[in-house]
């Protein structure tokens, strides 16, 4: 507000510009959906490496497709990932039981699964206190470490929790440090009561595990086993729909503030090699309201014989249930890929390639932008031995008018991804997001204006808010133009912004209303390259 001049001087007052830069956001954060050895339960948590899931989630496991596609993800130039881990029917967390006088401590893994009953844990009183004539009786050690089974004992390096307690009101109370410090254990609730007992455990336990402790604390300790820990049964259509007030299965991802691309690998390598297709219908509805792209993975039958894969793929694509505008936010590809398998000593197994097309999206976007399409010879597979199906130009050329997205693999160049369009895309429906570059710019575009014009609510609605908004989304479209985003040689070729009176009447300013108009010219991709041969006649001079 302007100053209010007192006394005789100088005064300095700051005039706002009026800019509000808005910041493009990412475009490939890519999350997964499905089963893990470890991890936490429908909690979307974010990774930046296959090392980071390798810890929080056990690395590859047979049984778990999911971390096969996130190892695919960061093989292909993937950098962002947010997963999700849901489970089947008797899942179970095991526990542990250290009794005391008054009565047992009860430690669970902090997560479900059969892992967790290789947890042990043992405690002692060498506390900071120890020589104190009268030290504070509820301070003990509490050791955990994770049994590698291994010959000798072997494991990961244990956790050690010193001078924790069992009194709410001491600052080391065990239940908060173990929640913000350990991986590997929490102490359990029971009715959202801590299970904790009134006294210190005992520091000599009867225990079937009789070795010690390998460290200098005391040769007193002994290990106690986890028990109850359970993998349950392969996650079901249920588990992975989720529900949208618990914010589990594809609705955990209800807890993250971003993601643009969406996998969803198969429940199980062998009984469940396809993920059911009410559960991408169910994805593909959550992925337009949050403005993401989802990758389908398409059927084992559809290449499991090589001969009539194409026709197999034209005539199954209905029964997937993707159809719709919803089907632009989607995008198929074919066939799968055969890569070695390091749990089956590195024998050729056949994978879907939804993470491994989502590693692709994250590398074009890296090295050229979302607007470039994630196909050509720029968009090489890595990690694999071969495809499922070796495709023909005719095939090709078959599955591509109605949508579906091929692999390929070429004498000279290897396997890429030869395709670029949404479930949207076949020729018929004649759709204006055919292509996945336009609707990836389209969507990269409405999520950074959607987050950057917050500040805009609230705003009198007048022609001072219309030009800053029109300064500020200008200048965002502007630099997006400079990266060669749109197509045109001029600014006015390739964008507008629109924000006045024409866009708001007064009845929309009476009913707390701005309207905001953005146009762009997508660039499209030469998905079909002509080459015209003459020959050209003798000149004959006239």
């Amino acid at each position: 507000m302007p100053i209010a001049p007192t006394f005789p001087g100088v005064y300095i007052e700051e005039i706002p510009s009026g800019v509000r830069t808005i910041t493009g956001l990412a475009t490939s954060i890519t999350a997964f959906i499905g089963t893990a050895p470890r991890g936490p339960v429908n909690d979307p948590t974010f990774i930046n490496s296959f090392g980071d899931y390798e810890r929080r989630f056990g690395g590859l496991a047979l049984d778990s497709t999911m971390s096969y596609a996130v190892r695919d993800f960061y093989l292909n130039g993937g950098s962002q990932a947010l997963v999700v881990r849901v489970t089947g029917a008797g899942a179970a967390l095991a526990t542990i039981n250290l009794p005391g006088t008054g009565g047992a401590l009860t430690l669970e893994a902090s997560s479900a699964g059969a892992w967790g009953n290789k947890l042990r844990a043992s405690v002692n009183y060498l506390t900071k206190d120890k020589d104190d004539p009268n030290p504070n009786p509820n301070l003990f050690n509490l050791t955990v470490s994770e049994d590698s089974g291994a010959e000798g004992g072997g494991g990961t390096p244990p956790e050690k929790h010193f001078n924790v307690s069992i009194n709410p009101n001491d600052s080391r109370y065990l239940p908060r440090v173990l929640e913000q410090n350990s991986t590997l254990v929490r102490v359990r609730r029971v009715a959202g009561n801590f299970q904790i007992g009134t006294a210190r455990p005992f520091e000599t336990l009867s225990s079937p595990l009789s070795s010690p402790l390998s460290s200098p604390l005391t040769a007193t300790e002994i290990f106690v086993a986890a028990t109850g820990g359970a993998d349950g049964g392969v996650p079901g259509v249920n588990e992975y729909r989720g529900s949208r007030n618990g914010k589990s299965g594809v609705f955990a991802l209800e807890k993250a503030d971003l993601f643009n691309l969406l996998c969803i690998p198969p429940p199980d390598r062998n009984n469940n090699p396809d993920t059911d297709p009410s559960v991408y219908q169910e994805a593909l509805a959550y992925c337009l309201e949050r403005r993401a792209m989802l990758i389908v993975d398409s059927p084992n039958a559809w290449g499991a014989l090589p001969e009539g894969a194409a026709a197999k793929a034209v005539a199954g694509l209905g029964a997937l249930g993707l159809a719709g505008t919803a089907a632009r936010n989607a995008t198929i590809y074919f066939p799968r890929v055969i890569q070695p398998d390091p749990n089956r000593e590195n024998q050729l197994d056949t994978f879907v390639p939804s993470g491994l097309i989502a590693g692709v999206m994250a590398r074009t976007d890296a090295n050229r932008g979302v607007w470039k399409a994630p196909a050509g010879l720029d968009a090489a597979i890595n990690g694999i031995q071969g495809l499922q199906v070796n495709l023909t130009d005719p095939e090709n050329g078959q599955l591509n008018p109605f949508g579906i997205n091929c692999l390929r693999s070429f004498p000279v160049n290897g396997r890429v991804v030869w395709g670029a369009r949404t479930m949207r895309g076949a020729d018929q429906l004649a759709d204006e997001y055919k292509y996945i570059p336009v609707r990836r710019t389209a969507l990269f575009i409405e999520e950074s204006l959607y987050r950057g014009t917050q500040w805009v609510v609230f705003e009198p609605n007048d022609e001072p808010l219309w030009a800053q908004i029109r300064l500020n989304v200008s200048a965002f479209m502007q630099n997006l133009f400079r990266q060669g985003a749109f197509q045109g040689k001029t600014p006015r070729e390739a964008y507008f912004v629109k924000c006045d009176r024409e866009t708001t009447t007064q009845n929309d300013i009476n009913l707390g209303i701005v309207n905001v108009l953005v146009g762009f010219a997508p660039l499209k991709p030469a998905e079909f390259v002509i080459i015209k041969i003459q020959q050209m006649a003798g000149q004959i001079a006239t």
